[in-house]
């Protein structure tokens, strides 16, 4: 009799050491994973939300300044069609003539622009953060000291005033293009110091400007 009750004990106590023996060999993670389960699921889910509402923002942003450049562009394009064309034998008198009359005309049209109304907040916090993003350390360094060093001192920065056709063009890098709100071929970004433009490129106005875009 006393053989037969220790066997069942034993064959208990065998399997349960087993189960023991089974846990213990496994890594740290794989016995609390299932604890930390919910609270990393929770986590990442968290961030991904985050991501997607800063990616839509952004997303909005950028929408809202290519349409109001789109606005821009439609609205010159009739005035600019409503000038005399030009000739191909036009004398350099007669396209400075052309260019003035386009300007006024745009000036004119655009009497009430201010500072903002395309770079607006959202869209200038994009594109800071860009900068910040594709340009760091010795690149950041190398790009304020190209950016700072150009002979564009006494640019206005002022809405409707054309950009000084005497004053070096800073253009950006064309990887850097990339990631920026795409603009038309007929307005390009420009650096003044710090601070970035968009010009028109026909008639060389300053269609708007954020300050401080240099990071």
């Amino acid at each position: 009799m006393k053989h037969r009750s220790e066997k069942p004990t034993r064959c208990l106590l065998g399997a349960a050491l087993a189960s023991c023996l089974t846990l213990l060999s496994l890594p740290l993670s794989a016995r609390t994973i299932s604890f930390e389960r919910n609270s990393f699921e929770q986590t990442f889910d968290q961030q991904k939300d985050a991501q997607v509402a800063i990616s839509a923002k952004d997303k909005r942003a950028i929408s809202m300044f290519e349409e109001r450049v789109k606005e821009y562009l439609k609205l010159r394009n009739q005035i600019r069609d409503r000038l005399p064309a030009l000739s191909k034998d036009s004398t350099p008198e007669q396209i400075h003539a052309h260019m003035v009359a386009f300007q006024e005309a745009v000036r004119g049209a655009r009497v009430g622009a201010k500072r903002g109304d395309l770079f607006t907040a959202e869209v200038a916090g994009y594109i800071r953060r860009t900068l910040r993003t594709e340009f760091k350390g010795k690149d950041r360094k190398d790009l304020r000291k190209t950016i700072l060093e150009a002979k564009t001192k006494g640019v206005p920065l002022r809405v409707n005033y054309p950009y000084p056709e005497a004053k070096e063009l800073t253009e950006m890098p064309p990887t850097l293009l990339l990631k920026l709100p795409q603009l038309p071929k007929e307005v390009k970004y420009r650096f003044v110091g710090p601070n970035m433009l968009l010009v028109d490129r026909e008639n060389n106005l300053i269609i708007d400007y954020m300050v401080d875009a240099l990071p």
